[in-house]
């Protein structure tokens, strides 16, 4: 592994541990040479998964992208990190197990909401508000009325 910092490709291992139920392995690093600390994950390769947009067009499915938008999403939230990890980890498993090579990004969008409802409502709206591009306050309201009818079923159990 490469130092990021100097560039050497003499590190050691400092700590190893599962991640994401156990389908990635997070390893901590330090630069023999410089002493630099820094974080790599190592994952199953699987074949590639083809993200359908809205307008037809097709591109690769990317972990990186959809972890992005689950960190804008969860801005300034209480979600940690890792909880983003294991939300990433759930939906690409689920997208890999659905033996599909192509899936939608409205199911991908559905299942992200789907966990980010449990988490955070916060994040909940803010990716419903990009995922749904709502037009004005009436979508914001009827996915407000969605997620307390969820906060209300959870309650009950």
């Amino acid at each position: 592994m490469k130092c990021r910092k100097c560039h050497k490709t003499e590190t050691k291992v400092i700590e190893s541990r599962d991640v994401a139920e156990g389908d990635a392995i997070r390893r901590r690093r330090e630069c023999l040479d410089c002493s630099y600390r820094f974080t790599t994950y190592e994952r199953v390769e699987r074949p590639q998964l083809i993200v359908v947009k809205n307008n037809g067009t097709r591109e690769m499915f990317s972990r990186e992208k959809l972890l992005a938008g689950l960190y804008r999403a969860c801005d300034k939230t209480t979600v940690t990190n890792v909880e983003l990890e294991k939300v990433a980890a759930d939906v690409e498993n689920s997208l890999y197990n659905c033996s599909d090579p192509e899936v939608a990004t409205s199911k991908i969008g559905s299942m992200v909401m789907d966990r980010l409802g449990l988490l955070d409502e916060v994040a909940y709206v803010r990716f419903a508000s990009v995922y749904r591009r709502f037009k004005d306050i009436d979508g914001f309201e009827k996915e407000l009325s969605k997620i307390r009818k969820i906060k209300k079923e959870r309650t009950k159990i």
